[in-house]
């Protein structure tokens, strides 16, 4: 991080948390200047299966950005259950001990102090357990049979598809 007498009080609180492995509850992506968009997950269901979840088509849309916000809700995001390094960068992904269905990934510097770039925590996604990060995204694969892909420069322009390789899968994107 730079000088920390110039760096903004957002981004300080951010990079703090990131070290204390803690999010904001909620679905979220905050980004290493201290902004947050705020998410909001979809799962839309044809009309002739309703009731069938495989059937789901999920998107995480973004709600509303914000350069200064408060939280009194954090979450512990602790357990890292995978991570991948590309070229000086790693992705993480895991869950949060805080509730079962909490997932979260980020994009961090490979340096000494694991500098954040963003974070994205999702309440509803179920856990990470497997994360590859290349030149242009950052993929993740959900404990729920799904993979988000999240464009390393843009991760609120996530795009949400079926694991062809998860049991009960629809087979198609």
């Amino acid at each position: 991080m730079n000088d920390p007498a110039t760096t903004p009080s957002m981004a300080r609180q951010v990079h703090r948390r990131w070290r204390d492995r803690e999010a904001p509850d909620g679905d979220f992506i905050v980004f290493a200047d201290g902004s947050l968009v705020v998410m909001d997950l979809l799962r839309m269901r044809p009309p002739d299966r309703p009731d069938d979840p495989r059937a789901e088509s999920w998107y995480w849309t973004e709600k509303l950005r914000a350069t200064e916000w408060s939280t009194d809700s954090w979450v512990e995001i602790d357990s890292a259950l995978a991570t991948h390094v590309h070229e000086g960068d790693r992705a993480w992904a895991g869950e949060s001990a805080h509730h079962g269905s909490i997932g979260w990934v980020a994009l961090a510097r490979d340096d000494d102090e694991g500098t954040l770039e963003w974070l994205a925590v999702s309440n509803w996604s179920d856990p990470f357990n497997a994360v590859t990060l290349d030149d242009t995204s950052l993929t993740a694969i959900s404990t729920a049979g799904r993979i988000w892909t999240f464009p390393r420069n843009a991760p609120q322009d996530v795009r949400i598809t079926d694991d062809p390789a998860y049991p009960g899968s629809r087979g198609r994107s």
